[in-house]
Protein backbone atom coordinates (compact mmCIF):
# COMPACT_ATOMS: atom_id res chain seq x y z
CA UNK A 1 0.00 0.00 0.00
CA UNK A 2 1.33 3.73 -0.56
CA UNK A 3 0.13 7.14 0.28
CA UNK A 4 1.97 10.35 -0.47
CA UNK A 5 3.95 11.99 2.25
CA UNK A 6 5.08 15.68 2.56
CA UNK A 7 8.92 15.79 1.68
CA UNK A 8 9.80 18.59 4.30
CA UNK A 9 7.79 17.16 7.67
CA UNK A 10 7.27 13.49 6.48
CA UNK A 11 3.36 14.18 7.11
CA UNK A 12 0.93 12.28 5.31
CA UNK A 13 -1.50 14.02 2.43
CA UNK A 14 -4.77 14.15 3.42
CA UNK A 15 -7.88 16.08 1.86
CA UNK A 16 -10.82 16.61 3.71
CA UNK A 17 -13.85 14.09 2.79
CA UNK A 18 -17.40 15.48 2.08
CA UNK A 19 -18.19 15.67 6.02
CA UNK A 20 -15.43 18.04 6.84
CA UNK A 21 -13.03 15.42 8.26
CA UNK A 22 -9.39 14.82 7.27
CA UNK A 23 -9.08 11.30 4.95
CA UNK A 24 -6.33 9.89 4.02
CA UNK A 25 -6.01 8.18 0.38
CA UNK A 26 -4.11 4.80 0.60
CA UNK A 27 -3.30 3.32 -2.94
CA UNK A 28 -3.20 -0.25 -3.30
CA UNK A 29 -1.29 0.04 -6.40
CA UNK A 30 2.06 2.51 -6.74
CA UNK A 31 1.02 3.02 -10.29
CA UNK A 32 -1.98 5.23 -9.22
CA UNK A 33 -0.15 6.91 -6.78
CA UNK A 34 2.02 8.12 -8.71
CA UNK A 35 -0.73 9.12 -11.26
CA UNK A 36 -2.48 11.15 -8.77
CA UNK A 37 0.83 12.79 -7.61
CA UNK A 38 1.01 13.51 -10.86
CA UNK A 39 -2.26 15.07 -10.95
CA UNK A 40 -1.82 17.25 -7.76
CA UNK A 41 1.42 18.50 -9.87
CA UNK A 42 -0.80 19.51 -12.95
CA UNK A 43 -3.22 21.50 -10.20
CA UNK A 44 -0.15 22.87 -9.66
CA UNK A 45 0.02 21.79 -5.66
CA UNK A 46 2.91 23.69 -3.84
CA UNK A 47 4.04 21.17 -1.62
CA UNK A 48 6.40 18.98 -2.74
CA UNK A 49 5.44 15.40 -1.93
CA UNK A 50 6.27 11.54 -2.59
CA UNK A 51 5.21 8.11 -2.32
CA UNK A 52 5.74 6.00 0.57
CA UNK A 53 5.20 2.49 0.88
CA UNK A 54 3.05 1.83 4.23
CA UNK A 55 1.30 -1.19 6.27
CA UNK A 56 -2.46 -0.02 5.52
CA UNK A 57 -2.66 -1.57 9.91
CA UNK A 58 -0.63 1.18 10.73
CA UNK A 59 -2.13 3.71 8.18
CA UNK A 60 -5.29 2.50 9.98
CA UNK A 61 -4.44 3.04 13.52
CA UNK A 62 -2.45 6.59 13.15
CA UNK A 63 -5.98 7.95 11.31
CA UNK A 64 -8.16 6.62 14.41
CA UNK A 65 -5.06 8.35 16.76
CA UNK A 66 -5.49 11.39 15.28
CA UNK A 67 -9.18 12.02 13.82
CA UNK A 68 -8.98 11.23 10.52
CA UNK A 69 -10.65 9.08 7.82
CA UNK A 70 -9.02 6.72 5.20
CA UNK A 71 -9.75 5.68 2.10
CA UNK A 72 -8.17 2.28 0.29
CA UNK A 73 -8.02 2.97 -3.30
CA UNK A 74 -8.05 0.19 -4.98
CA UNK A 75 -6.40 -0.61 -8.91
CA UNK A 76 -9.58 -0.73 -10.41
CA UNK A 77 -10.43 3.33 -9.12
CA UNK A 78 -9.59 6.22 -10.24
CA UNK A 79 -9.51 9.62 -8.03
CA UNK A 80 -9.09 12.93 -8.82
CA UNK A 81 -7.24 15.29 -6.55
CA UNK A 82 -9.94 18.65 -5.19
CA UNK A 83 -9.85 21.55 -7.48
CA UNK A 84 -9.50 23.62 -4.30
CA UNK A 85 -5.90 22.70 -2.96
Amino acid sequence: MYVLTEVKSGGVYATKNQDGVKSVQVFESEDDAIRYLELLKANEYKTELEIFEVDAKLVAINCQTHGYAFSIISSNELIIPPSDI
